[in-house]
């Protein structure tokens, strides 16, 4: 069979194109399981870190928080900071008065620090947390600090000290005490 023309080139010679490069070699397709392997074996490796990581905590000794720290403790340690006020009777009231509220929220749950303090009183009439005396005490301190924090009274030192001594003694006198083991054995004998 001979070609005498190329189609649309109306018999003319065919031009020769001198910068043909030659054929290159087939393109390699990377095979799609092979990464579906190395993306299942990198999740197995986690699995078994997280698993490892797990199973080391669970089995670790647990090191033990430390016991709470007791109300009247934490009290005690508010008033003895409050001490540093003594120079500003205002702020010395706010921080007695706060100190002795939480410490009956969190030793009795009475909501002290939400109340006024007639309220307060007036629903501490109806509890039996505390002594009649211990309740007249309670309300005779409140009502001094109310005093000093909002009707601008300015007491001197002394009275401060006062007021302190009151609310390190109704913590002291109301504090929990733990029940100790040998005393539990004479009661049952």
């Amino acid at each position: 069979m001979t070609v005498l023309a190329v189609p649309g080139s109306h018999g003319a010679a065919a031009p020769v194109v001198p910068d043909l490069r030659p054929i290159k070699p087939p393109v390699s397709i990377p095979n799609p399981w092979v990464w579906l392997g190395w993306g299942l074996a990198l999740a197995l490796l986690a699995a078994a870190i997280a698993g490892l990581r797990w199973w080391r905590k669970k089995h670790q000794p647990q090191t033990p928080s430390p016991p709470p720290i007791p109300p009247h403790v934490r009290a005690r340690q508010r008033l003895d900071r409050a001490l540093k006020y003594l120079s500003d009777p205002r702020l010395f009231a706010f921080e007695v008065s706060d100190a002795v509220r939480l410490y009956l929220e969190e030793r009795f749950d009475l909501h002290a620090s939400e109340r006024t303090t007639e309220e307060f009183l007036t629903e501490l009439q109806d509890s039996s947390a505390l002594t009649a005396e211990q309740k007249a005490c309670l309300g005779r301190f409140l009502q001094s600090c109310d005093l000093v924090k909002f009707a601008r009274y300015e007491p001197h030192e002394e009275v401060l000290r006062e007021l302190h001594a009151a609310a390190c003694r109704l913590v002291d006198e109301t504090r929990f005490e733990p029940v100790q083991p040998a005393a539990v054995a004479e009661v049952n004998r």
